[in-house]
C-alpha cells in the first residue's frame, strides 16, 4: 500500500514518469559475484502500462497532467511525482524482497528497527530517525553485496487499544487494524526498503500461536510459575500496572488512581539467569550506558542475611525472627534500628497494641506508591515505629523497629539492618526520627569522620568488639572485618553467607482483554494447572463486545463464559481457562527470529535460517527500552538456546540508540497580575505569574538568551520539549513531505547532528537539504524549462574525467564510506554537499563521475537517486549496483605549499608536489617571479630542506652564484 498522502499520484502517475518496463519476477533475477541485478527486457523509450489494484487508470490526458503542474508551486526538482512512481516501481515488483531460500555462501546483514507500537495518533517526525538509519545502513550493505534482511512490524496488544475500545465501543482488533494500515501508509511514502511480504503483527494468531509455544517452555522448566505477590492495581483501568506504568500513585494513562494489592498473578523466573544475563554483556557491542543500566538493574551483591530475634515487653526474645540481607556485615556493630517494608509478611506480629493504628494508616499510604517512587534517593523519608524491638546478635543491644516505604519488600528479605553512620538513607532517616548513630568504620589515613552526614566508604572497624558474644573485629580492613562477621554468624546459626540481585522475577499476566492468551486451564474439583497439549495452539481471543472492567479484579475474559469454561484436553475433566493475559513484552520479546521465517506453521524458525541470520547485526531504538525490553528479549533468548531453538546465546549483536527529536523551540514571555511583562532572568519561583507563548517572529537572540524584539529588556524562556499533542508541538511527516518530498525529510533528520544525540527540530531547517537535492537535479538534469518540465535523460557528458574531478569523488566517496559504517550520517551528507558545489563549477560532467556519485547519494536519497540513475541511461533499478569505492591514488593530496625562506626569513611559498626533490623545490623557488629577486646576484652558501615543510636558503655576500647539488636523501633534512 502506497502512502496515504500521495493517493492522488500512485492512481494518476503519467506514463512518461514511469520506468519504461516492469521488472522481471523474483524467479527470473539472476544472480552475480557480487549482487542481484533486474534487467529490462525491452527498450527504455517503451511505455510502461500498470494497473493498480482496483483496475483504475494511473494514466493522465496531457490537459490534467499540465493543469496540475500549473497548479504545483515552484519546485526545485518534482519530487512529488518521482517518489510515489518509485516507491510504487519498488512495490509493484518487490524489489526489497529478501527470498526465502538464500545464497547462504553470501555475507548477512540483518539490521532491525524496535517494534513500534501502531498508535492511532501516527507518526511524528521524530519516529523517522531510527528508521531513516536502518534503511541507509540496509540501501548500502545491499549495493556491497550482502544478502539483506530488513524487515518492519507491529508491538499491536497492549492496553492504549483496549481503553480506547472501552472509550468507544469499538473493537480493539479494528482500532489496531485501522492504526496498522495509516503506520505502514506512512513508512512506505518514505521510501524504506522494507521486506513488506515479511510483515508480523503480535496481534495475529499465527503469531501468537509462537508466543503461547515459547510459554509452555516456560511452564515445562519451571520457569513460569503462580505465586501471591504485591502488585500495581488500576481499580479505573481494572488491570496490573508495570512499575514504569505508574507516575506519581497515578496511572500514566489516565491519571488514575493506583494501589498495591496482593494478587495471584503469573511469574516468569528471571532470577534464574540473572549471573548469565549479567556476565554475557561483556561480548556485547552496545553502548557502555545500557550495559550498565541492566547490570544496575540486575543489581549482583555479595553480602549476607543476618537474622535479628524480635523481642517481647520484658524484653525476652520471641519466637520470631527477622532476617535482613546486607552488604555490608562489618558494620553489624553499628546496627541502631531496623526497617521492615510496609507489605512485609511478619510486620502484623512486630506491631504493639498501640502503634496498630498508625502503621495501618501509613501502609495504606505506602500501597498507592509506585516502587520508583519509593526508592527515589531524593524524596523525603517518612516511617512509622512499630512499637516492637528486636536484638542485635552482635552486641545484645535492643534496637527498635520501624516500618519505612524506602524499603521494598520484593528485594532482599523485604527488611533491612539500618546503620545510620555508614548509610545516606539510614542517616537521613535516623536524622529525622532522633535515632541514635554509632559510628563503627574509620576512614583510613588522616581524614575525619562529618558527623553530619555517613561516611558509605570501606576503612578500618571501631568500636566493633563484644565479649559475650564472642565477636570482636576491631582494627580489620572493612572486607576482612565483613568476612569474620560472616564466619562467626555461620557458626552460631545467625546468618548466612548470600548472594542476591535487585532483579525480581517478571509479573507475567495482565487483567485485561487485548493480550495474548494463557495457554492454561484449572481444572474444577482440584484447582490444579494444566498446560494445553501444543497441538491445540493457538489459543485464540473469544470475541467480546463489552471490554470494560468487571470492578471485581477479575479480567474481561471472564465475562465470555463459553470460552472460560472447558474441558482438561487430556482427562476430559471440567475445567477453567485462564483469564488473565500476557502483558504486551511478550510478542516483542522474540519478534526478530519471527522474520527470519515468518510463514513457518510447524516450528517457530526453521534452524537453518536461524543459523544463517541470526544474531541481528544492528537493532536501532529509543533508550527508553534500555532495560526493560532488552533484558527479557535476551533472558527469553537464553531460554531458548538452552533448548536447542537458536544458535546464538545472545539476540543483539549491536544496539544502536538514537537520539530524541524535540519539537521547535517555544518561546515563553511571563506576566503579572497587570499584564505587564517580567523578565525570565528575575521571576523567582513563588510569583503568581501568567505563561505566554511569543511567536518566533516577535522575538531576537540577544547574548545567551531571547528578547521581546520591541522590548529588549525582556528576556524570554526559550525551550524545546519533547513532542506531544498535549503541547501541541507535534510535526506531522506527511506535512514535510508534501512541502519538501520524502527524501529531504529523510536527509534533515541525518543532518541535524551526530545521530546519537538529542535535536531540536526546526522547520525552516530542511531548507538547506531541499536545495542541496535541487542543486543535485540541476547538476545532472539541468535547470527547468519555461513550462517548468524538465527535459529528458541528463546533462552528463561521455568524456574522461580529469584527476581533480577523480579526486574530488573519490575523496567524496571515502568519506561517505566511512560515515555511514561509523553512522556519522550527518558527516557524510556534508561530504556530499561539498562535492556538488564543486561539481557544479565544472565545464562538464563525466558520466561515470555522475553515475558514481548517484550511487553514493541513494542509500540517503533513494527515490531522486533512482530517477537519475534511469536519466543517466540504466534499465535497471540501482538498488543492487555495488557501492563505489575510494581509490587510494585520488584520495592523496596532490600538492603541498612549501614555505622558502632566505637567510632564515620567509619571503614566500611555493606549490610543490608531494615528495618533491630538494633539487625540484629550489628550482621552483628560483623559477618564482616573487622569490627570485631574493636570490639573483647572491652566491648560495648553503640550502636546508626538510621535505614537505619548509626550504630555506643561506646567501653569501655579491659574487659569482654556486652551483647547487641535489641532496639524494630529500626524506632527511638536509644542509649543504
Amino acid at each position: 500500500m502506497i502512502g496515504s498522502r500521495f493517493t492522488s499520484f500512485q492512481l494518476q502517475v503519467p506514463t512518461f514518469f514511469l520506468p519504461s518496463l516492469p521488472f522481471p519476477s523474483s524467479s527470473r533475477r539472476r544472480s552475480r559475484s557480487r549482487s542481484r541485478r533486474w534487467t529490462f527486457q525491452t527498450s527504455r523509450t517503451e511505455v510502461l502500462s500498470c494497473n493498480c489494484s482496483a483496475g483504475v487508470s494511473r494514466q493522465l490526458s496531457e490537459e490534467k497532467q499540465h493543469q496540475r503542474q500549473k497548479q504545483a508551486p515552484n519546485r526545485a526538482y518534482p519530487f512529488h511525482e518521482i517518489e510515489p512512481k518509485w516507491q510504487l516501481y519498488w512495490e509493484e515488483n518487490s524489489i526489497f524482497r529478501t527470498p526465502d531460500e538464500v545464497d547462504t555462501s553470501m555475507p548477512k546483514f540483518y539490521v532491525l528497527d524496535m517494534f513500534p507500537y501502531p498508535s492511532g495518533a501516527g507518526l511524528h517526525v521524530g519516529h523517522p530517525l531510527g528508521y531513516t538509519a536502518t534503511d541507509i545502513l540496509a540501501r548500502y550493505k545491499r549495493m556491497q553485496g550482502y544478502n539483506v534482511l530488513h524487515p518492519m512490524g507491529w508491538d499491536a496488544f497492549g492496553l492504549p487499544a483496549e481503553q480506547y475500545a472501552i472509550d468507544t465501543g469499538t473493537h480493539p482488533k479494528l482500532t489496531t487494524l485501522k492504526n496498522i494500515n495509516r503506520f505502514r501508509s506512512q513508512l512506505k511514502s518514505l521510501g524504506f526498503s522494507y521486506d513488506w511480504d515479511r510483515e508480523i503483527s503480535t496481534t495475529e494468531p499465527d503469531y501468537y500461536k509462537w508466543t503461547q509455544w515459547i510459554f509452555l517452555q516456560l511452564l515445562k522448566r519451571g520457569l513460569a510459575y503462580q505465586a501471591e505477590v504485591p502488585v500495581n492495581w488500576c481499580p479505573a483501568l481494572g488491570t496490573v500496572l508495570a512499575n514504569e506504568e505508574v507516575v506519581d500513585g497515578v496511572s500514566e494513562r489516565g491519571g488514575h488512581p493506583v494501589i498495591r494489592k496482593p494478587m495471584r498473578q503469573w511469574m516468569l523466573k528471571i532470577t534464574a539467569y540473572a549471573d548469565r544475563l549479567l556476565r554475557d554483556l561483556d561480548e556485547l557491542d552496545w553502548p557502555e550506558s545500557i550495559k550498565e543500566m541492566q547490570r544496575n538493574w540486575i543489581g549482583r551483591s555479595e553480602g549476607a542475611e543476618l537474622e535479628f530475634c524480635v523481642l517481647d515487653e520484658d524484653a525476652n526474645e520471641r519466637d520470631v525472627k527477622i532476617t535482613v540481607y546486607t552488604t555490608r556485615p562489618d558494620t553489624i556493630f553499628g546496627v541502631t534500628y531496623l526497617v521492615v517494608a510496609p507489605e512485609h509478611s511478619l510486620l502484623s506480629t512486630t506491631v504493639s497494641v498501640g502503634q496498630s493504628k498508625m502503621v495501618e494508616e501509613y501502609t495504606d499510604l505506602a500501597s498507592r506508591k509506585s516502587d520508583l517512587e519509593r526508592t527515589e534517593l531524593h524524596k523525603e523519608k517518612t516511617g512509622v515505629f512499630s512499637g516492637c524491638y528486636a536484638r542485635n546478635p552482635a552486641n545484645g543491644e535492643a534496637i527498635p523497629i520501624w516500618v519505612a516505604d524506602y524499603v521494598l519488600g520484593s528485594y532482599g528479605t523485604g527488611a533491612i539492618m539500618a546503620v545510620p553512620a555508614h548509610d545516606t538513607r539510614d542517616h537521613e532517616f535516623a536524622a529525622k526520627y532522633s535515632i541514635s548513630v554509632c559510628v563503627v568504620v574509620k576512614p583510613d589515613g588522616d581524614h575525619c569522620i562529618d558527623s553530619s552526614k555517613a561516611f558509605a566508604g570501606e576503612g578500618t572497624a571501631v568500636n566493633s568488639a563484644n565479649s559475650t558474644s564472642g565477636l570482636d573485629i576491631n582494627g580489620l580492613p572493612s572486607k576482612a572485618a565483613a568476612a569474620k562477621v560472616i564466619e562467626w554468624a555461620e557458626k552460631y546459626g545467625s546468618g548466612t553467607r548470600k548472594v542476591n540481585y535487585k532483579l525480581r522475577d517478571w509479573l507475567f499476566a495482565r487483567q485485561r482483554y487485548w493480550g495474548e492468551p494463557i495457554p492454561v486451564v484449572f481444572l474444577e474439583d482440584t484447582g490444579e494447572s494444566i498446560p494445553l497439549p501444543e497441538s491445540d495452539l493457538p489459543l485464540t481471543l473469544p470475541e467480546l463486545d463489552d471490554f470494560t472492567p468487571t470492578g471485581t479484579g477479575e479480567p474481561p475474559l471472564t465475562k465470555a463464559v463459553s470460552w472460560v469454561n472447558t474441558v482438561d484436553p487430556l482427562s476430559g475433566k471440567a475445567a477453567r481457562r485462564e483469564t488473565s493475559t500476557m502483558p504486551q513484552w511478550a510478542g516483542s520479546c522474540w519478534y526478530y527470529l519471527r522474520y527470519m521465517d515468518p510463514r513457518n506453521s510447524k516450528e517457530l524458525v526453521d534452524k537453518r535460517k536461524e543459523i544463517y541470520w541470526s544474531p541481528v547485526d544492528v537493532y536501532v531504538g529509543g533508550a527508553e527500552h534500555a532495560v526493560l525490553h532488552l533484558l527479557y528479549s535476551r533472558f527469553w533468548h537464553k531460554v531458548l538456546y538452552d533448548i536447542g531453538i537458536v544458535s546464538t546465546k545472545e539476540p543483539f549483536k549491536c544496539v544502536i540508540n538514537q537520539g530524541i527529536i524535540l519539537g521547535e523551540v517555544q518561546y515563553t514571555a511571563f506576566k503579572d497580575q497587570d499584564g505587564n511583562y517580567v523578565s525570565a532572568d528575575s521571576v523567582d519561583a513563588s510569583d503568581e505569574l501568567y505563561q505566554e507563548v511569543i511567536p518566533e517572529e516577535k522575538v531576537k537572540k540577544s547574548g545567551d538568551g531571547f528578547v521581546l524584539d520591541d522590548n529588549p529588556g525582556v528576556q524570554v524562556l526559550a525551550r524545546a520539549h519533547k513532542m506531544s499533542k498535549s503541547r501541541g508541538n507535534v510535526v506531522n511527516p506527511d506535512d514535510v513531505v508534501g512541502e519538501y518530498g520524502a527524501d529531504a525529510l529523510r536527509l534533515y533528520e541525518m543532518f541535524m547532528g551526530p545521530f546519537r544525540d538529542t535535536k531540536t527540530w526546526n522547520t525552516s531547517g530542511i531548507e538547506g537539504v531541499y536545495r542541496f537535492l535541487g542543486r543535485t537535479w540541476r547538476l545532472i538534469v539541468g535547470s527547468p524549462l519555461a513550462d517548468g518540465s524538465f527535459q529528458d535523460g541528463s546533462l552528463a557528458v561521455d568524456v574522461e574525467p580529469s584527476f581533480e574531478q577523480l579526486r574530488s569523488l573519490h575523496r567524496c566517496i571515502a568519506k561517505v564510506t566511512e560515515e555511514i559504517e561509523a553512522t556519522r550520517f550527518n558527516t557524510g551528507i556534508s561530504a556530499m554537499m561539498e562535492f556538488v558545489n564543486a561539481a557544479n563549477k565544472w565545464d562538464n560532467l563525466p558520466r561515470s563521475i555522475a553515475e558514481a556519485f548517484v550511487l553514493v547519494l541513494a542509500p540517503y536519497a533513494p527515490h531522486i537517486a533512482e530517477e537519475l540513475w534511469f536519466r543517466l541511461g540504466h534499465s535497471s533499478t540501482l538498488a543492487y549496483e555495488p557501492f563505489p569505492e575510494a581509490r587510494t591514488e585520488y584520495l592523496k593530496d596532490a600538492k603541498k605549499v612549501l614555505p622558502v625562506q632566505v637567510n632564515g626569513k620567509t619571503r614566500g611559498t611555493v606549490e610543490v608536489d608531494e615528495g618533491c626533490s630538494e633539487e625540484e623545490a629550489f628550482m621552483l623557488a628560483s623559477q618564482d617571479s616573487k622569490l627570485s629577486r631574493f636570490l639573483e646576484g647572491k652566491p648560495i652558501i648553503k640550502t636546508i630542506y626538510v621535505p614537505g615543510k619548509i626550504l630555506n636558503v643561506i646567501l653569501g655576500g655579491k659574487g659569482p652564484k654556486p652551483k647547487s647539488k641535489p641532496n639524494p636523501d630529500a626524506s632527511r633534512t638536509t644542509v649543504r
